[in-house]
């Protein structure tokens, strides 16, 4: 602790003697006062800052009084030098040795006396309570989630616009999604990886700021603009203060129009790449997502492939490979923008005039074709030696792709009570009733090109045989019978509860609208989806559920120390076939199964 304390002196002193720039100042005051707001924007955040105020100064409304203080500081409040401290050692016993000082400061002799705080000659009185806390209160009448009022239009260059005005915050919130991302690199899979690493470049240096001054321009505003990549697009992801919009666009634009790709950053996001690789293998988790896509549309289709890429991808990477994605790629034909906040229509389409910049071309994504890759259930195992819990990954490919108001979301309200929520039928089981898992879960996923349905958990490495055959239990069972009464009254009313509270920061308003531009959406499909829940039948959910869940023909793949698993899984009449971590199989003949009445 010693040589802590004296790592800590040292850096104190440098402080010291560089001092605080107004620089410094404008950084704190600019995401202090953004963060600070930011906060507000879900009821939880409302309810926690205001029922903090009361209860420290008895006035819920200090907010303005405390942005007050934090946006006034000067450097002369910040001022360290000759300030007193209390220095505390704590060790473990047995090493009393070694602490950061010797003590040097004595308790009176009179001891210590708290302050007199009016508690002398108080009672207790145990409260009573006017209604029966045996009895669970009731819910309220589901909320309404309604389409905020939207307005939408298409610039001529081919870029899409949707938004809609707040102004019960002052803060704007944009996105901005150039088609793109992983899919691309269908053309050519030598590249994998190479979307990923080019979003990572965008985030770098451009013509006019390193990274790390583009980083501190944004702070000074209390701005953020990241750049990521997905399965079909490039994102630029922007969120800003009101006052600062025009500045925080500009500093977009610098970002998106002219980067600087260098052979240094380049060099050093390769190399984390690389090293971030070998993290990823010794957790069973990323490598039972990996290898699960791997198995459910093949090593060979875009959609098995990691976004990431392999070690053999990135290292084959170039700096012109990460300027020619810029070059062929970057495109005004079909890119969509959001806008959710405080600004009008007409303010922002006047602050998108730089978009114009963008080249007008084509920007083509291959066509994607998926199938159900399994025929029958089989178990696929990876060994990861030592490893306390097993990553379960359970399903296929359904190709139920997404559909606000139709098959798909009725698969969605069907999982609910499978594996949908806190007390579904799975995570009760596994969690709950046996300890096995820290949470369970099930759930359909689905985009435009595909749709899958699928179990997911860690569990306790001993109880995995168990698991696994309470899983396919509680799976054959639903398909099979169905949803109870009960389940469904509770669905519906848990489903319209928890909608209200899903939309209400600037990016969870981002990304609900642009869902309606990105699918094409009505915007009464809140109200269509609101009709559905409330008249959906057990009948319907059980048809549903008949024809997506298939336990007969689901792949099983299980991450965990082969050792120790693989004895119970032997006996429970399943072929099991061996891979590596890149989802290779590892044994052509797969690993013996014991033939076992599974009832037992």
């Amino acid at each position: 602790l010693a040589d802590s304390k004296k790592l800590i002196d040292d850096a104190i002193k440098v402080f010291e003697a560089r001092g605080v720039t107004d620089e410094d100042i404008e950084k704190f005051v600019g995401a202090f006062e953004s963060q600070y707001i930011s906060r507000l924007q879900s009821v939880s955040g409302k309810v926690s800052q205001l029922a903090a105020y009361q209860t420290f100064t008895g006035n819920p409304n200090m907010i303005g009084k405390e942005l007050a203080r934090y946006t006034s500081v000067t450097k002369a409040d910040v001022n360290i030098r000759n300030k007193p401290a209390v220095i505390v050692s704590v060790v473990p016993k047995g090493q009393e040795n070694n602490i950061a000082g010797k003590d040097n400061y004595t308790i009176s002799q009179d001891g210590y006396k708290s302050p007199d705080y009016g508690y002398a000659g108080l009672k207790y009185m145990k409260p009573k309570d006017n209604f029966d806390r045996s009895k669970m209160p009731g819910n309220g009448p589901n909320p309404v989630v309604s389409v905020p009022a939207v307005w939408k239009k298409e610039l001529d260059n081919g870029v899409k616009v949707i938004g809609t005005e707040s102004k019960e915050l002052p803060l704007v919130t944009m996105s901005i999604r150039i088609p793109g991302g992983h899919l691309l690199q269908a053309y050519d899979t030598s590249k994998i990886g190479l979307a990923r690493m080019f979003a990572a470049m965008m985030n770098e240096d451009t013509q006019k700021y390193t990274g790390e001054q583009m980083q501190a321009e944004l702070q000074k505003h209390g701005s953020s603009v990241n750049v990521s990549s997905n399965l079909d697009g490039i994102t630029f992801s922007v969120q800003t203060l009101k006052k600062n919009l025009d500045k925080t666009i500009a500093l977009l634009e610098e970002r998106m129009l002219q980067p600087k790709f260098t052979e240094e950053a380049f060099a050093r996001l390769q190399k984390q790449t690389l090293e971030s690789f070998k993290q990823r293998k010794s957790q069973p988790a990323s490598i039972a997502s990996e290898v699960f896509a791997t198995m459910n549309y093949g090593a060979d289709h875009i959609l098995g492939m990691s976004e990431f890429g392999t070690e053999y991808t990135v290292k084959n990477l170039t700096l012109k490979d990460v300027q020619n994605y810029y070059n062929n790629y970057m495109t005004s034909r079909g890119t969509e923008v959001v806008v959710v906040g405080d600004v009008t229509q007409n303010e922002m389409l006047a602050k998108l005039n730089f978009m114009k910049k963008l080249p007008n071309k084509e920007v083509k994504l291959p066509a994607i074709e998926t199938k159900p890759a399994a025929n029958k259930t089989r178990i696929y195992l990876v060994d990861v030696p030592k490893a306390a819990q097993t990553e379960f990954r359970v399903g296929g490919v359904t190709g139920l792709r997404y559909d606000a108001t139709g098959e798909y979301y009725r698969a969605y309200l069907t999982n609910f009570a499978l594996g949908g929520a806190f007390n579904s039928r799975i995570n009760l089981n596994l969690r709950e009733d046996k300890g096995w898992t820290y949470g369970a879960r099930t759930g359909f996923s689905g985009d435009k090109y595909t749709g899958t349905f699928a179990f997911s958990s860690g569990i306790r490495a001993n109880a995995t045989d168990s698991a696994l055959v309470e899983v396919m239990k509680e799976l054959t069972d639903y398909a099979q019978r169905g949803i109870t009464e009960e389940e469904l009254d509770f669905m519906k009313s848990a489903l319209g509860q928890r909608e209200a509270l899903l939309y209400e920061t600037g990016f969870q308003k981002a990304g609900f609208i642009g869902r309606m531009l990105t699918y094409d959406l009505p915007n009464d499909y809140t109200k269509q989806q609101n009709q559905i829940l409330s008249q959906i039948t057990k009948k319907e959910i059980n048809q549903v559920a008949a024809k997506w869940i298939k336990p007969e023909s689901m792949s099983i793949l299980l991450v965990g120390d082969k050792k120790n698993i693989l004895p119970g899984l032997q006996k429970l009449n399943y072929e099991i076939i061996e891979l590596d971590a890149n989802g290779k199989i590892k044994s052509g003949d797969g690993l013996k199964a014991q033939k076992v009445d599974q009832s037992k």
